[in-house]
C-alpha cells in the first residue's frame, strides 16, 4: 500500500496526486487558451476529484495559467496549495525562453504572481532555473530574504543536482525538487534518492514522458490487470516508486483529467513493480 498524502515542508498535508496547469494557456505555452472557461473547469473539476496541490509558473502563456487558476480556484482557494515558479522569462511560443534568476528579475516576477494569485503569501515558489550568468548565491539569497519577508511560505527548486540542492540548503531550507523524470527517463534518480534521504519532495516534470509511453508489455501488462492505461499505470509505478514523489500530470481536458486522478487509486503488486521496474532500468540505459 503507498500513502496517499505527503507533508510538503512538514506542515502542509497534501494529496500526493495534484495538478499541472502548465497545458492551460493556448499552444507551446503562448497567450490564452481558445477556452478560458473551459481552461478554468478543468481546474474546478480537479479539485473536485481531491486535488489540493496545483502547480504553475508565471512564464506560462506567461502569465495566463497562473490568471486561470486563481480565477478558478477563487474563493476556494484556502483548502488548495498553489506552487508557482519563477527565473524563465517566455517571449514567444515554445522554445523562446530565457534564464533571469537575477534578483531585480525574480522580485518582479514573485510579485506579480503574487497579484494574479490573489494572494499575499506563495504556499511554495519554486526557482525554475539556476541561471548560469548569475552567481548562485546572489539568487539564493534573494529567495531567502523574500521568504524572511513573508512572501513564500517554502522555497523549491527545479531541474538541479545534488551538489545544487546542497548549495542551496546553505541558504534556506529545500522543501521541493522538481526534475524531470518518468518510468522512462530516470536520470534525476540520484536526486530522487537525496530528497528521499531528506524529506525533500520530489515532483517529477514529464511524469508520463509528455504522454509518449510508446509500447511496452510491462506497461500494457499492468494496465490490463487493472482495467486502466498505460499512462495511468506509469504514474502509479512513480507513486509506489518513492513516497516523497508528488505527481503533477497536466492536461487542458476534463476527460484526461479524470482518467490520470484513477492512478492514485491502484495498488501495484510487488510482481508488478518488478517488472516495471525492470522496464524502467532498461528504458534508462
Amino acid at each position: 500500500m503507498t500513502k496517499n498524502t505527503f507533508a510538503l515542508g512538514g506542515d502542509l498535508t497534501i494529496n500526493r496526486v495534484g495538478f499541472g496547469a502548465m497545458r492551460l494557456t493556448g499552444p507551446e505555452q503562448w497567450g490564452m487558451p481558445a477556452d478560458p472557461e473551459a481552461a478554468k473547469n478543468v481546474v474546478r473539476r480537479a479539485v473536485e476529484l481531491g486535488v489540493d496541490f496545483i502547480d504553475t509558473a508565471d512564464q506560462y502563456g506567461p502569465f495566463t495559467s497562473e490568471q486561470i487558476v486563481a480565477d478558478a480556484l477563487d474563493p476556494r482557494s484556502e483548502n488548495v496549495v498553489v506552487a508557482t515558479k519563477g527565473g524563465l522569462v517566455r517571449f514567444g511560443p515554445n522554445p523562446q525562453l530565457k534564464n533571469d534568476a537575477t534578483p531585480q528579475h525574480l522580485r518582479d516576477a514573485l510579485d506579480g504572481s503574487l497579484r494574479r494569485l490573489k494572494t499575499d503569501r506563495i504556499d511554495l515558489y519554486q526557482l525554475h532555473r539556476i541561471d548560469p550568468e548569475i552567481p548562485v548565491e546572489v539568487t539564493f539569497e534573494f529567495l531567502r530574504s523574500a521568504q524572511d519577508a513573508g512572501k513564500v511560505r517554502h522555497l523549491g527548486l527545479s531541474e538541479v543536482t545534488v551538489d545544487e540542492i546542497k548549495k542551496a540548503q546553505e541558504f534556506f531550507k529545500v522543501t521541493s525538487v522538481q526534475n524531470r523524470y518518468s518510468i522512462g527517463e530516470r536520470d534525476a534518480e540520484p536526486v530522487l534518492e537525496y530528497c528521499q534521504a531528506n524529506g525533500i519532495a520530489f515532483i517529477p516534470w514529464f511524469p508520463i514522458g509528455g504522454g509518449d509511453m510508446g509500447e511496452h508489455d510491462a506497461l500494457s501488462d499492468v494496465a490490463e490487470a487493472h482495467s486502466t492505461g498505460i499512462r495511468q499505470a506509469a504514474l502509479a509505478w512513480l507513486l509506489h516508486h518513492a513516497e516523497n514523489i508528488l505527481l503533477i500530470p497536466g492536461t487542458s481536458s476534463v476527460g484526461h483529467l479524470e482518467q490520470n486522478m484513477t492512478a492514485g487509486n491502484l495498488q501495484l503488486t510487488a510482481d508488478e513493480m518488478t517488472a516495471l521496474d525492470a522496464l524502467s532500468a532498461a528504458q534508462s540505459k
